[in-house]
């Protein structure tokens, strides 16, 4: 998550809207097991105790018509409660409804071998993301392709339904599935020459669609189109599911300017800005990550469920990144390599006496990130029973080895192969630091053999897929973007450039398109990941599969080297 600063994209134009919302800790404190209405009132200002009275008004009065429209539904038939299940996913309050959803998933079993392209395509995406084994080829789209040609069946491209959710399901391959390949192409092909066809709603939807397809996209931001379509439509019996959104919507948005707010002065009292003016400020961006990777629902039927840990969880996560970032501009542009190597040195010591003999800037450092992970580390303690300590500061080590690998490349004016730096670069992302101290605040179950050696991965060179993918597709897309886009004055190099060398008879076209390539692989790899091997809890894994949502959104620059789609995010889900 650390990356070159970005010279076209300005966050001083959106800090005053932050500013002036009012001040307040955004800590709730969590009493699992207690009823909605009895559980603590979140610690929180005016503005965000009455938006929390009025959401868990409407819940009552939502969830009571939402339970009856699902036993309408399911009544009717599987088409009908699968199609109810799909809203409920698509604007992001399914969370409410867990207990139905699961008692519904045998609807999808006899969903998946129909004959209708949409209900055979929507049974497969919904039992893929619940971690059933299902074939593209085998249990759903052989039927629809030719039996001589292989191809899908021309009559399918009229089905505007049946299509999206093929488009949606052709991002779910998990390597080896040419099937969905082959639905990427057919799909995108007939929807965008249908577009012109459409009724104007529709259409938009439609484009959407193709612009962010919905399995790479952040669920939030795309609730929030899919209730802008189901409000346009003429005739639609999801008003409750819709107030119930809204509410929700509404709710988290002021719980991220609450946080925001307590980042913004923890990092303004930190001074580090002001002890070293070459580091970045930008802390609008830091905290962006931890609010889209770790979106979590606010509340479940019965009682505050994970808003109040994952709002102090997206607070600690964001000051971890700052500090990447800090690292990473002291180690580029403050100290000499000699210094550098006595911070490393510091680092792995992990203790008060450590940094000494650093220069102010570095000891100031170090004194934060020494502060902050072990604060992290009680906090861990204190909720799972478990001290991460060891772990964490392993984690930090591993991290600076690979911004030390960095700084030697530069002082020997050494070009490393293109493999090495991209080896290197998944470390040097600080994804894996990052992942590591999230995987101890979500409380992984420690007595656990298998999650034991996870923990040592995430703290070694050894990368489990579940971080590895999100960090390579990071530095992938920051090296498509950042070399052209940002202020890096070709100082670290980038893989496309070390790829070139290697590859002389490639133009630049061809280095970019080679590394989309090993983009598709890696999301691939992380659809293995979470849909199949599912090594970690489900909050982890859709924290990692956020993580690479994220990325298109914060290096997609258009020809004017703006960050349009991070601008629109941010003022939708934060502003």
């Amino acid at each position: 998550m650390a990356a070159a600063p970005a010279s076209s994209f300005s966050y001083s134009s959106v800090e005053p809207l932050l500013l002036s919302a009012s001040p307040a800790t955004a800590a709730v404190n969590e009493q699992q097991g207690r009823p909605l209405m009895a559980a603590s009132k979140p610690l929180l200002h005016s503005d965000f105790d009455l938006q929390w009275i009025e959401h868990t008004r409407l819940l009552q009065e939502s969830l009571t018509e939402i339970q009856k429209i699902l036993q309408q539904r399911r009544s009717s038939g599987s088409r009908e409660i699968m199609a109810a299940i799909d809203d409920l996913k698509r604007l992001c309050i399914d969370h409410y409804f867990e207990e139905e959803i699961e008692s519904a998933m045998g609807a999808c079993m006899d969903l998946i071998h129909s004959d209708d392209l949409y209900d055979a395509t929507l049974a497969f995406r919904l039992m893929r993301e619940a971690g059933h084994h299902v074939s593209a080829a085998d249990d759903v789209l052989r039927r629809f392709t030719d039996d001589d040609t292989g191809e899908f069946k021309l009559a399918l491209s009229k089905d505007i339904r049946g299509l999206l959710n093929l488009h949606d399901i052709s991002h779910m391959d998990m390597g080896q599935e040419a099937s969905l390949c082959k639905a990427k192409e057919f799909s995108s092909k007939h929807l965008a020459s249908a577009i012109r066809y459409l009724e104007p709603g529709l259409a938009r939807y439609v484009r959407q669609s193709l612009d962010h397809p919905y399995h790479l996209s952040l669920m939030p931001y795309k609730a929030r189109h899919h209730l802008s379509y189901l409000q346009s439509l003429p005739n639609r019996d999801t008003a409750a599911m819709e107030e119930l959104a809204i509410a929700e919507f509404q709710l988290n948005k002021c719980l991220h300017q609450k946080e925001m707010q307590e980042v913004k002065r923890w990092w303004m009292d930190l001074g580090l800005s002001d002890e070293i003016p070459v580091v970045r400020d930008q802390v609008v961006k830091w905290y962006m990550w931890p609010m889209t990777t770790l979106h979590g629902p606010s509340l479940s039927r019965y009682r505050v469920l994970q808003g109040s840990s994952f709002s102090r969880y997206r607070i600690e996560i964001a000051k971890i990144i700052s500090l990447v970032y800090v690292v990473d501009d002291i180690f580029d542009l403050v100290g000499t390599l000699e210094e550098l190597s006595l911070f490393t040195e510091a680092v792995k010591m992990w203790n008060t006496e450590a940094p000494d003999s650093l220069p102010s800037c570095m000891r100031s450092c170090y004194n934060t990130l020494y502060t902050i992970t072990n604060e992290i580390a009680d906090m861990a303690e204190m909720e799972h029973g478990f001290n991460p300590i060891n772990h964490l500061k392993k984690a930090w080590a591993v991290l600076f080895d690979g911004f030390m690998v960095e700084s030697k490349w530069l002082a020997t004016h050494q070009a490393p192969a293109a493999e090495d730096y991209l080896r290197n670069g998944v470390v040097t992302s600080g994804v894996p630091l990052t992942f590591a101290h999230l995987f101890f605040l979500l409380g992984q179950d420690h007595t656990s053999c298998y999650n034991e050696n996870a923990a040592n991965k995430l703290s070694d060179h050894i990368i489990p897929p579940a971080i590895s993918c999100p960090a390579k597709i990071l530095r992938l897309w920051d090296d498509m973007g950042s070399a052209k886009d940002e202020a890096q004055e070709g100082l670290d190099g980038s893989y496309r450039d070390f790829y070139l060398m290697e590859n002389p008879s490639c133009t630049l076209a061809d280095a970019e398109e080679h590394m989309k390539k090993l983009i598709v692989q890696e999301w691939e790899e992380l659809n293995r990941e979470c849909f199949s091997r599912r090594s970690f809890s489900s909050s982890f894994s859709q924290a990692s599969l956020n993580a690479a949502r994220m990325v298109s959104v914060m290096y997609s620059y258009d020809e004017k080297q703006r960050l349009l789609v991070l601008e629109e995010y941010m003022r939708m889900l934060l502003l």
